[in-house]
């Protein structure tokens, strides 16, 4: 079957400063190593690397107030922010590489005020082993990369809530998570009060892996902006394991390969994050060649010709 995609921006962003563990700062160079531009361009779609975000050193603090390294959090989500504000402008298709998933507050705040401003209609997949639904209060650690959804969703501090001009960005109701399996004991009474939509490994395992995602893309039509959010911990250890947050049991090969393909075949997907690969927890690049050859699927790669 034979899909047009509009042209393609990748942008890096060399930050661990959310996460829990160092060394997801180089998982944009080792997607790059990889091989995602090159990937992307064999699909015949108009792809540039357009550099990476600058910003500040991590300076490997102590939580205040709950949060671990706010200030800096804020500085790389604003410069996320800006890069994706401006290909989105241009009418190019963001794809950020992470660092760590604290960064979709930005490239996602940027997608739902696009959408706001185009009249479209925002649906996020959010892929992961976390649900990322905490608060400073309920926090085990203070790690930001654990409350990009929660920020997004107008419960947070002020300089991240507010980003995007408009509180809350996103609903819950706009989000669908798929994956998860590890979600903290006070997290899991505000996901319930708040009605997050998550298909865990449970309900995956329950339904398959086809059901999961004929519902959570449900309602996706012509003026559906698709945002997919990747943390490569959604996959599991055994062939993903260069992240930091390694939860076992996670979604195999031939799942993440039907995500994909079924995303692909919607043909609506306008934006992607690809986060918290970490080469220094690797095997020889492996989690981030997966990665891009996951990425080939989500751009028609496919066994054979389909209607």
């Amino acid at each position: 079957m034979s899909r047009s995609y509009p042209p393609v921006s990748i942008f890096g962003v060399p930050t661990d400063i959310g996460a829990s563990r160092r060394g997801a700062s180089m998982g944009p160079e080792a997607l790059r190593v990889a091989g995602l531009v090159e990937a992307i361009a064999a699909r015949g779609v108009d792809v540039r690397d357009v550099g990476d975000v600058v910003g500040p050193r991590n300076p490997v603090a102590p939580p205040v107030n709950g949060y671990r390294h706010l200030e800096e959090v804020v500085a790389w989500n604003r410069g996320v922010f800006d890069i994706s504000t401006r290909e989105l402008h241009a009418g190019r298709m963001p794809i950020m590489l992470g660092g760590d998933h604290c960064l979709a507050i930005g490239s996602i705040a940027a997608v739902a005020k696009h959408c706001r401003e185009n009249g479209k209609t925002l649906r996020v997949l959010w892929l992961d082993a976390h649900a990322d639904f905490n608060t400073s209060e309920l926090t085990p650690s203070g790690n930001i990369h654990g409350m990009p959804v929660t920020c997004l969703c107008g419960m947070g501090p002020e300089a991240l809530t507010t980003l995007g001009g408009m509180t809350p960005a996103i609903t819950p109701a706009q989000v669908r998570q798929i994956g998860i399996r590890s979600v903290d004991p006070g997290e899991k009474r505000l996901v319930k009060e708040h009605g997050l939509d998550i298909y865990d490994m449970r309900y995956i395992d329950e339904v398959g892996m086809r059901r999961t995602l004929e519902e959570a893309l449900d309602g996706v039509d012509a003026n559906t902006h698709l945002h997919m959010s990747f943390d490569v911990d959604m996959l599991d250890p055994a062939i993903a394991p260069g992240t930091g947050t390694r939860v076992p049991g996670g979604v195999n090969y031939r799942e993440a390969q039907l995500i994909m393909e079924m995303v692909a075949d919607t043909g609506r997907l306008g934006s992607l994050d690809l986060v918290e690969v970490n080469p220094a927890l690797d095997r020889r690049n492996m989690t981030a060649n997966l990665a891009v050859d996951l990425v080939e699927s989500l751009f028609g790669k496919s066994t054979l010709m389909r209607d």
